[in-house]
């Protein structure tokens, strides 16, 4: 236990990773992800449009990085080309949609959009699909 919480050994680092992972993929796809998910399969597709690509595109594309990417993040699978999308979709989120917005509504988006940056730059760690995959 010891090494685990004050060493910089290599474990320590790949369960921060992991835990990373899980909490900001997992947190994504179930508070974020799941109810547009649910919206779209309901057939209602009305939805922002803030890069102007259409409603109901700006929508597909936000489920599959919120819901998706997500998943594949907790997971730690093709972990980096998921957090692809998580990181544009963070960065639409605060600095358009919400940059008029006081700092409350944008950070949320930046306590997503750092540890996936985070993660994009160390890897997904040892406990993950990826890592087992090779």
């Amino acid at each position: 236990m010891k090494k685990v919480l004050f060493s910089n050994r290599p474990i320590a680092t790949d369960l921060g990773l992991l835990m990373l992972r899980l909490a900001s993929g997992g947190i994504m796809a179930y508070s974020h992800g799941w109810g547009k998910l649910q919206k779209m399969l309901s057939g209602d597709m009305s939805f922002a449009d803030p890069i102007g690509v259409g409603e109901e595109a700006s929508l597909i594309l936000t489920v599959f990085a919120e819901f998706v990417c997500g998943i594949l993040v907790a997971l730690g699978l093709f972990t980096r080309a998921a957090l692809v999308p998580l990181i544009i979709t963070m960065l639409v989120a605060v600095f358009i949609v919400h940059a008029d917005d006081p700092f409350s509504k944008q950070e949320f988006g930046l306590l997503f959009l750092i540890p996936y940056i985070t993660i994009f730059l160390a890897g997904p760690g040892k406990f993950s699909l990826d890592k087992k995959l090779g």
